[in-house]
């Protein structure tokens, strides 16, 4: 799971994934759409492909990559999961004697 979140940490790695939600791309469509250079881009692929969020596929002297949205649906489940576990076995919350009044109320 976090590799999934490292990988969409980074603001060129979405754009790539908005790309490829239209449809499959080759690496050099990809490329041409950002100002970075091609090695660049292959690193980001390389993470994308690393976390699952995307395949690749040698057609010829070309690599296609894919969107794979099983992953991130995957790891957005188990995020979600997490958090709907700890919620459930968290003690119901008292009133904590800093939390009466308002903000900015004096007592």
């Amino acid at each position: 799971m976090s590799a999934v979140f490292k990988a969409l940490s980074d603001p060129t790695r979405r754009r790539i994934l908005q790309l490829l939600r239209d449809r499959d791309l080759t690496a050099g469509e990809i490329a041409a759409q950002f100002v970075l250079s091609r090695p660049a881009i292959t690193k980001h692929l390389e993470v994308l492909r690393q976390a699952e969020l995307v395949s690749s596929e040698k057609h010829g002297t070309y690599i296609v990559y894919a969107i794979n949205l099983s992953a991130l649906q995957a790891a957005l489940g188990d995020f979600l999961a997490y958090f709907d576990k700890v919620q459930a076995d968290r003690p119901l919350r008292r009133a904590e004697p800093w939390a009466k009044g308002k903000a900015g109320e004096s007592q």
